[in-house]
């Protein structure tokens, strides 16, 4: 059977029913449910005839794991991606957990983020069973938890010694190759001035303003250090939260006076050649400049998270000319008859993927998965023709990484 005969086999309709009955299953992250998908997961991998296990993380939380062992003689190959999803919002107009399916979308919580990318290596291992093939190399299929809490469930699968020559990862990314994304971590500044009443403003040094003056600064920097201008490219700043008010407590009841306290916190975004510690460092240089525009500020620059003892996500890099960004770039041609958009493509460059673990383990992958143009968003949904032209990239990766032969 040829690649395009192979391709052409795809059951487009077994197909989206495997994503309807992922989406079905509520996995919000940490929760009893996430583990009933866990569960299922690994009892189709398990009545598909691959090596299924749940992979202990932390407490109840299990990672399902399948191994579809090759014959001899080709590379393996790692598929990667999360089970768990972020909860619904107002405003869907769709059931989040019905699996709807119209003659453009299907819709669910999660299906971007990232069910979509889960079924569509399920059902590209499926195909090829279906057409009587086997692979030659090891493909193992990871639904793994907890990438909403820092890729904690792709960590500990990693220290247990799971391990390939190449992986996918499939995060959203409307199937384009992102072959770098930023890293990740999240700051808390604290500023402090000196009260006065608004009669005497000239007098006081207004925490508030100055938090003001901060945050388009902040939300505009870039970062020392890029070594590239890909580099820089993954840069950003932001601000997520602003309190002000009197003392500690940031006391509302006496608007009169000028605000003494100020806290922001916010995120960065930054590139393999830089770090957190020179990330911080430009702050830093940022709020000295403040000082002298606000005589009399005090400040403090910390790392904020509430996530403790989970890790953080780093950033990502792959060379374009990689062997396994190459093949991605070939199956997608393939497919869509057209070049596959490769390099640090926005939005996906500033999200945090369990890519970065992978990388950081000695594997060399890529990021490339179905959804994202509708991702967290209220009637979050994926289109049927890119999951499908997914799998289908996936089939034909498969078949140049591993190789395929007849099965005994």
């Amino acid at each position: 059977m040829t690649p395009e005969d192979l391709i052409a086999s795809v059951d487009e309709a077994a197909c989206l029913a495997r994503l309807a009955d992922m989406v079905q299953h509520k996995s919000y992250s940490e929760t009893e449910e996430e583990l009933v998908l866990a569960r299922h997961m690994r009892d189709i991998l398990e009545e598909l005839g691959l090596e299924a296990q749940l992979q202990p993380v932390e407490g109840e939380r299990v990672n399902a794991i399948g191994t579809l062992r090759g014959t001899g003689g080709g590379k393996s190959l790692l598929f990667n991606g999360h089970l768990d999803t972020n909860p619904v919002t107002t405003g869907w107009t769709v059931d989040p957990w019905g699996g709807v399916i119209d003659e453009e979308f299907i819709y669910g919580i999660g299906v971007s983020n990232m069910k979509a990318g889960d079924a569509a290596y399920l059902c590209a291992v499926e195909t090829i069973l279906k057409a009587g093939l086997r692979p030659k190399g090891d493909v193992i299929l990871s639904f793994v938890v907890g990438e909403l809490q820092g890729g904690i469930g792709t960590v500990r699968m990693l220290e247990q010694g799971v391990r390939a020559d190449y992986f996918v990862n499939s995060e959203p990314t409307d199937i384009q190759a992102l072959t770098l994304h930023s890293g990740a971590f999240s700051y808390q500044i604290e500023l402090t001035g000196d009260t006065r009443h608004v009669s005497k403003r000239h007098e006081a040094c207004d925490a508030l303003a100055a938090a003001a003056a901060l945050v388009p600064r902040i939300n505009k920097m870039t970062f020392t250090g890029a070594k590239t201008a890909d580099h820089k490219a993954v840069n950003r700043g932001h601000v997520g939260v602003v309190r002000a008010g009197l003392g500690d407590t940031f006391e509302e009841w006496r608007p009169p006076q000028v605000a003494d306290r100020a806290k922001i916190l916010g995120t960065c975004r930054y590139a393999p050649s830089q770090s957190i510690e020179s990330v911080m460092e430009d702050m830093r240089a940022q709020l000295r400049a403040l000082e002298l525009e606000f005589p009399g500020l005090q400040w403090t620059l910390d790392s904020y998270d509430l996530r403790k003892n989970k890790p953080q996500m780093p950033p990502f890099e792959v060379s374009r000319d990689s062997e396994i960004v190459k093949v991605v770039n070939q199956a997608y041609e393939a497919v869509r008859g057209m070049p596959q958009p490769t390099g640090p493509i926005a939005p996906p460059c500033f999200f945090g993927t369990d890519a970065a673990h992978l990388a950081a383990a000695g594997m060399e992958g890529i990021v490339c998965g179905p959804g994202g143009e509708f991702n967290t968003m209220p009637d979050e949904r994926v289109r049927k023709s890119q999951f499908i032209d997914c799998v289908k990239i996936y089939i034909l990766t498969i078949a140049e990484i591993c190789g395929l032969e007849p099965a005994a």
